[in-house]
């Protein structure tokens, strides 16, 4: 921040063409020069809306006329899962009220009529087993010896802790309500503004007066000059740089819809172009069987398989495939595929058919939710080369996880993501995925080629969350970024995407 006791000269303010709503605004500044505004406050003043103050405050600090200090905070806070957890207790405090008020024992069915969920059972149930409330085996019993029941659970006293507000928790114990979308951190900034020394010395016209830009030989013979008011200019302001090179086009739009991702709030996560078939294919469900899986639709690579995959994750997954209870778990998670699982084929080098193995891979590092994640990057299948199919193409991957998200909130993204893009004709329609139920599909027109599919998309199945650990609904889609710049940018053959020849890419001659 600039010494107030010693402002910079104002001969060398920021070159003024100050706008109506700008000059309000910096005149309300000044009217308290020394006492930092908030944005409301502000508004209320000058009777702005909030995104014309917005834009005229940071036009001002771009003219080097105002100032703003930004303060931030994080709070931890239940979600709607916490708060009716906290209110009716944790899924596994009730299923030991359930179990002590059935005598000891309990079965599914009496489960059920409890009012437990299948996700709430689970939960109960892998939590008590691995702390040594329940003995293994149907129905559900007491461990031997039977424990104290009534002892709080750390998570409990956590919920509570969050509940009202308390700043030492345990951030282990947090972590765990963070993954199980009982807790979340709510992340809070404010901006508040003063004006700068040059905006308080700076002398502004009266309202309507014109400011001159040169001294012009009319303004000298006239004898107007020392009548009229000079536009400051300022010589700190950067010179515009040019440079010869330019980026490639389809390269440029793919920045272009990164910063819209980014702008939604998402993250970038990236992952290796050899993969294996477990990330690639098992883990979402696929069937080592599938006819996606063949040479026709892979190109597998005749190298060493790659690096060992972790142990219980593949012993989770295959559970899944083969239709069994996870281990630690009684119940399946689906009646699976029911073939068997080969741990070899799993550990097999596949080039990445999709960019949904880099979501597996951030998904298991567990995330605790909310999460949104993003990938734009390369993809290889064996296709027959036309006007909308190559062998290689980019995919952006993403994912949202939170409760209470839906395909609903996946449908949104696309229409928004469209029209972001200046695309306007897109239609959705229900779709079959084996690794997301339900599932949509989005086409966008193209003015030659006609409707093409871009947005495949559903919410993960449990059969790929289960496994991972992840417990809230996660929507997942692999946008065609390929086929979308077709049409954004103008382009009748995805393989003229990636020529290197620029008259031809531009339409012009170089």
């Amino acid at each position: 921040m600039p010494d107030e006791e010693n402002p910079a000269p104002v001969d060398s303010a920021a070159a003024l063409t100050l706008s109506a709503p700008e000059r309000q605004v910096l005149e309300a500044l000044r009217a308290a020069p020394h006492v930092l505004q908030e944005e409301p406050a502000l508004a209320e003043r000058t009777g702005l809306a909030a995104d014309a103050l917005r834009g005229s405050l940071e036009r001002l600090r771009s003219k080097h006329l105002a100032l703003a200090t930004d303060d931030s905070w994080s709070e931890r806070k239940l979600t709607h899962r916490g708060e009716e957890a906290r209110a009716r207790g944790l899924p596994e405090r009730r299923f030991l009220f359930a179990l002590r008020r059935r005598g000891g024992t309990l079965t599914p069915d009496q489960l059920e009529a409890e009012g437990f969920s299948a996700e709430e059972q689970a939960a109960a149930i892998g939590y008590l087993r691995r702390h040594h409330f329940l003995a293994e085996g149907i129905p559900f019993r007491w461990a031997d010896p039977r424990p104290d029941v009534d002892q709080p659970f750390p998570e409990e006293g956590a919920l509570q802790s969050v509940a009202t507000g308390e700043k030492e928790i345990d951030e282990a114990i947090f972590s765990k309500l963070q993954r199980r979308g009982l807790a979340t951190v709510e992340r809070h900034a404010i901006r508040r503004w003063l004006p700068s020394p040059e905006g308080i010395a700076l002398p502004l016209p009266e309202p309507g007066r014109a400011l001159v830009g040169a001294l012009t030989p009319s303004l000298l013979s006239s004898g107007e000059w020392p009548h009229v008011a000079f536009r400051p200019y300022d010589v700190r302001a950067t010179v515009p740089y040019l440079q010869a090179a330019r980026p490639h086009p389809y390269l440029a739009w793919i920045e272009e819809v990164e910063e819209i991702l980014i702008g939604l709030g998402f993250e970038e996560a990236e992952g290796p172009l050899l993969e294996t078939e477990f990330w690639n294919a098992d883990l979402l469900n696929m069937p080592q069987e599938h006819p996606a899986r063949s040479v026709h639709d892979m190109f597998f690579v005749n190298v060493a398989p790659g690096a060992p995959l972790p142990a219980d994750l593949v012993e989770r997954v295959a559970a899944v495939h083969e239709g069994r209870p996870m281990p630690g778990e009684t119940l399946p998670v689906s009646p699976g595929w029911r073939t068997p699982y080969s741990k070899d084929r799993a550990r097999r080098p596949v080039l990445r058919s999709q960019t949904t193995a880099v979501s597996g891979r951030f998904l298991a590092a567990h995330p605790p939710p909310p999460f949104r994640m993003y990938c734009i990057g390369r993809n290889f299948r064996p296709d027959a080369l036309d006007a909308k199919h190559h062998i290689e193409f980019e995919q952006c991957e993403g994912i949202l996880g939170d409760s209470g998200v839906t395909i609903r909130h996946l449908a949104g993204i696309f229409q928004a993501f469209s029209e972001a893009l200046g695309i306007s004709e897109v239609k959705i329609r229900p779709s079959y995925f084996p690794f997301t139920e339900p599932s949509i599909e989005g086409y966008v027109r193209h003015p030659k080629l006609g409707w093409m599919e871009v947005f495949p998309g559903g919410m993960l199945r449990p059969e790929v969350l289960r496994p991972l650990g992840i417990e809230v609904p996660v929507a997942a889609w692999g946008i065609g970024i390929t086929r979308l710049a077709m049409v954004a940018l103008g382009y009748n053959d995805i393989r003229d995407l990636y020529l290197d020849d620029r008259g031809r890419l531009t339409g012009r001659p170089d």
